[in-house]
């Protein structure tokens, strides 16, 4: 029995919590998953594994090994990477993953010149607004947004992105231009934003310190995906509080006019996060320095007084 290819198919089910996962990720029969992992069982002479119809646990036995073998596994696999026809140039595959807006506003633009530094590296890029499992979908690392709650991962500061207040011109037109957030709460119409991971709807926030100021959203409209809330503040619905990085090139063509600048918040922290127990493989480590390299300057707000009421 390959011993080191079951200890590889085991962590994956620990990972994903089930054999179909484990096959489908490592692109092998299920059949053959569960033949090697209990053949792995039966070598050590432990219950690794408790299965039932409907499920797959982990044993005390299987956490222990489990912890003790994964580190061996990713090293091993890293240096399986290493070695090509030239190994001193990093090759290989990342499975990133990051929100819809960051992906193509920021991440896909920047792209061609981190292939063009790794020739080598491909990237497997997962979008989508809501929060994955990184181990479960074998994700080797993700571009987050806000607090980070999972104390499983570990988190490196990526960059701050400055908020902007805009409206189209037809907008303002009909509607006139409001001078404070308290005046958008009264007298106009903010789009709402509902949070993929919390289910939520988030209040649109201005000013700083004492001068913090919430309106809770009251257009017609409510959406939970960045591309959807840009588009609606294109198409008139009522006024967004988004990211400067999504907003700029409408507010440069003038499709989207900048309101209330002297109240922009403080700028929204961004990580590049991995789970702890992930070995960082040489074009893992490489790509994340680029990505604080790149996106170190997110936050683009200029300086300003903090207004107050």
């Amino acid at each position: 029995m390959d011993s080191l290819h079951a200890i590889r198919i085991f962590a994956r089910v620990v990972e994903t919590g089930s054999f179909t996962k484990a096959a489908d990720t490592l692109d092998i029969p299920l059949a053959t998953a569960s033949k090697l992992v209990h053949g792995l069982e039966a070598q050590l002479g432990i219950k690794l594994l408790q299965r039932t119809t409907r499920n797959v646990t982990v044993t005390v036995d299987g956490e222990a090994y489990y912890d003790s073998t994964v580190h061996l596994v990713r090293q091993l696999d890293e240096v399986n990477s290493s070695f090509g026809t030239n190994h001193a140039r990093p090759m290989g595959k990342i499975r990133v993953d990051t929100s819809a807006s960051l992906a193509s506003s920021l991440l896909i633009p920047a792209l061609p010149g981190f292939h063009e530094r790794y020739p080598d590296i491909e990237i497997d890029l997962s979008v989508g607004d809501r929060t994955t499992s990184m181990m479960i979908e074998n994700v080797d690392c993700a571009i987050r947004g806000g607090p980070l709650y999972d104390d499983t991962l570990v988190a490196k500061p990526v960059g701050g992105a400055a908020f902007m207040t805009c409206a189209s011109p037809g907008y303002l037109e009909r509607y006139g231009t409001p001078q404070s957030p308290l005046d958008i709460a009264s007298h106009h119409r903010l789009v709402g934003f509902v949070s993929a991971r919390t289910g939520r709807l988030v209040p649109a926030t201005f000013g700083e310190g004492a001068a913090l100021v919430e309106v809770v959203p009251n257009a017609f409209l409510t959406v939970n995906e960045g591309n959807a809330h840009l588009a609606a503040g294109l198409a008139g619905v009522g006024i967004i509080h988004s990211f400067e990085f999504k907003v700029r090139p409408y507010l440069a063509s003038g499709q989207l006019l900048p309101i209330l600048e002297s109240w922009r918040p403080a700028a929204y922290p961004y990580h590049v996060v991995f789970p702890q127990n992930r070995h960082l493989s040489q074009r893992l480590r490489l790509f994340i320095d680029w990505l604080i390299e790149t996106f170190g300057d997110l936050d683009r707000k200029p300086n300003r007084p903090v207004p107050r009421l």
